[in-house]
């Protein structure tokens, strides 16, 4: 379980070759990852990557039940960046599967999700932060990790800040929302080795925070590994 100790990530490639993230930031783990291949991202560990137009990229969720938050940027120009209004406007619906369409705060398209093992994936939960766990489960969790952690570190190596956080994606984490409103978090749809699959509609920079949440049941209340795959144009 996450205490916030700081610790060194490992990723392994597909050539088999470990990378290291050397100095891990007092923030938490951070794993390197790269354009092309695979990663496999340790449990609340982040990782980021520019994915190249018409390239893919697919997560997977290694052991079932384990949330991915993500943020999608335009590499080029990063104040263009992932819109949860305009992506739920778009599709009329607030939740995520194949042929969903994530769009950018100009309407304009990032990234689609072309395959979905899942079926459904959240929108509206946010990430967990030392702020929000504290709130909903007490002043003796503010020492533990948290995927705003994750993304200010990931983020911090290309030069975005805390004004670039947005609302994010969370993959396979399972929100469902009441007649009244009230958002839930609950167990998980995933089962290890599902997987979905993104295309990239222009260049654009991903952030991925591995959610160490261990507070309520959105990764079965033990953080596991999630792997990144990064597939060439077709």
């Amino acid at each position: 379980m996450s205490t916030g100790t700081s610790t060194s990530a490992t990723a392994t490639t597909t050539a088999g070759t470990p990378t290291t993230s050397g100095s891990t930031p007092p923030s938490g783990p951070d794993t390197t990852g790269g354009t092309g291949g695979t990663t496999v991202v340790p449990a609340r560990a982040a990782w980021s990557s520019v994915i190249r137009a018409g390239e893919t990229l697919t997560i997977t969720d290694l052991h079932g039940n384990q949330a991915v938050d993500f943020l999608v940027y335009d590499a080029h120009d990063p104040s263009v960046r992932y819109s949860a209004p305009d992506t739920i406007q778009a599709q009329g619906n607030i939740f995520l599967t194949a042929g969903s369409v994530l769009m950018s705060d100009e309407h304009t398209p990032l990234m689609t999700v072309v395959s979905d093992d899942v079926g459904r994936h959240d929108t509206v939960g946010g990430a967990c932060s030392k702020e929000s766990n504290t709130l909903r489960y007490g002043h003796h969790t503010w020492s533990q990790h948290a995927c705003v952690d994750n993304f200010l570190a990931r983020g911090a190596r290309h030069g975005l800040g805390k004004r670039d956080l947005v609302s994010n994606i969370n993959w396979y984490m399972n929100v469902p929302v009441e007649s009244d409103g009230t958002l839930g978090i609950v167990d998980g749809l995933s089962a290890p080795g599902l997987a979905l699959t993104l295309r990239a509609e222009r260049d654009v920079l991903v952030l991925v925070s591995n959610c160490p949440q261990i507070n309520n049941p959105c990764n079965g209340f033990e953080p596991t590994a999630v792997r990144m795959s990064v597939g060439t144009a077709a």
